[in-house]
């Protein structure tokens, strides 16, 4: 299925969530990939304010469109670290290292991947890919994986080494690409992807306040595989009690569970 991928043993879209994923047989190709479920969106950006989001950002901004505070960290972001549109290569080779220490400051139930892993896991990326580095000197201490689909960019995985955010990587990282993308490209938006299900993360509350991303509400839709969806419908009355057990395969249950929850709000 084009429009598919399975990613963490569910099906996703591929495709930027302003289209419509084609469905047609989801359910058994949920059966066939053996996937837990298979989750998209639809009504997006309707304006209409709900328990599920995006967070893009589309509007051309200058610097002089930030706050006095965002400005100042832009700039001094910007004298400490460079900011380069590389090669893949160049995030094959030295990118680890920001993703496993970024990845050791999760608090996920996902486990980090090798080097190896790693590395395989981004030369497998078909399609329109580009990759910013973001360097201190010479060193790379973060970098953006971007998927571009004609005039949208989705800030697909980005990481931070946590060592060395002093130096205001993030500010220049963010004013680069939103100026590239959004002023140089006049691209339609660009996309910091969903609200979280499977970890705590603050980084689309620093876009929203710093960089004036906004929340694009849509409707979550989600089918399960049929021994998933059985297993929710006994377990999804007694959740309460369940959020409690905050280990192993728990973990994964309370996230299944605050998923479905989402899901269930746009039945009411």
């Amino acid at each position: 299925m084009k429009d598919w991928r399975k990613y963490n043993g569910a099906l996703v879209p591929v495709t930027p969530p302003h289209i419509d994923v084609d469905i047609t047989n989801i359910d058994k190709e949920i059966i066939k990939t053996n996937s837990y479920f298979a989750r998209w969106t639809t009504d997006f950006d309707s304006g209409k304010e709900g328990e599920f989001w995006y967070v893009i950002h589309d509007n051309p901004m200058r610097i002089e469109d930030y706050s006095r505070n965002t400005r100042s960290k832009i700039r001094r972001g910007l004298k400490n670290c460079s900011v380069e549109l590389v090669d893949k290569s160049k995030v094959l080779e030295e990118g680890f290292e920001s993703y496993n220490a970024a990845f050791l400051n999760y608090n996920t139930y996902l486990i980090s991947k090798n080097k190896e892993e790693f590395q395989f896991e981004i030369k497998q990326l078909e399609g329109q890919w580009q990759f910013w580095g973001i360097f201190y000197g010479s060193k790379m201490i973060g970098y953006s994986q971007n998927r571009i689909v004609e005039d949208y960019c989705d800030y697909s995985t980005i990481k931070f080494h946590p060592n060395y955010l002093k130096l205001y990587p993030s500010y220049a990282l963010f004013f680069t690409m939103n100026k590239y993308y959004l002023n140089e490209k006049k691209f339609k938006y660009v996309n910091d992807g969903t609200r979280s299900i499977s970890h705590d993360t603050n980084i689309q509350e620093f876009l929203m306040q710093k960089f004036q991303f906004r929340k694009a509400y849509c409707r979550l839709n989600v089918l399960y595989y049929p021994k998933v969806k059985m297993i929710l419908k006994l377990i999804y009355p007694v959740q309460f009690l369940i959020s409690f057990l905050k280990f192993g395969a728990f973990k994964k249950i309370n996230i299944l569970l605050f998923q479905e929850k989402i899901r269930r709000s746009y039945e009411r």
